[in-house]
């Protein structure tokens, strides 16, 4: 095996381990969250699970298609209890349809607070990667003036790359952007 083959087997080998050891970290900060839900957390997600799925849309197809039949005398074995215009199933579609509206939102907003806490993750790892990728820029500039390396770059332009980022500038100009991005 020759010495770059080997190189390249290290550096494959690191890259999967790379992987592997980001993978856990954002499964075990996966899990941390599904078990820092509350109860009413937990029960609205289950909720939800199940009424979003076919077996539920299948079994309210058929509970209104019965009340239905049964309330307009088409079952003849069954005496109609909630006759036209079937006030009682609309009270109890507008009770589940509250309820179930609830722990919908209760669900999307715990999904949304996490969402929020990865967006904030992202950030700060994206201005640390800006941070040392600045830091480069500067070694590979010395690096390159201590060799007499000319540059494809003007000196503006390097100057330009290798100066801190504004976070507080970008973050006002983004402010004064329309809502819409136009």
């Amino acid at each position: 095996m020759t010495d770059s083959t080997r190189a390249a087997r290290s550096i494959a080998s690191s890259e999967a381990e790379a992987l592997q050891e980001n993978i856990d970290a954002i499964k075990l900060w996966e899990e941390a969250a599904l078990h820092q839900r509350s109860t009413a957390e937990v029960l609205s997600d289950r909720i939800t699970s199940i009424v979003t799925g076919g077996p539920a849309l299948v079994a309210h197809a058929v509970w209104f298609a019965t009340w239905l039949l049964i309330n307009t005398g088409l079952l003849p074995l069954i005496e109609p209890f909630d006759t036209f215009p079937f006030p009682l199933l609309t009270l109890v579609v507008s009770l589940e349809a509250i309820f179930l509206t609830l722990f919908v939102l209760l669900s999307q907003n715990r999904m949304t607070a996490l969402a929020d806490k990865r967006a904030h993750l992202d950030l700060q790892i994206d201005m640390l990667a800006e941070r040392e990728m600045t830091a480069v820029l500067r070694l590979l500039l010395d690096t390159a003036r201590h060799l007499d390396v000319k540059l494809s770059l003007t000196e503006a332009q390097m100057a330009d790359l290798v100066k801190k980022t504004d976070v507080r500038r970008i973050t006002a100009e983004l402010e004064k952007l329309p809502a819409d991005g136009k």
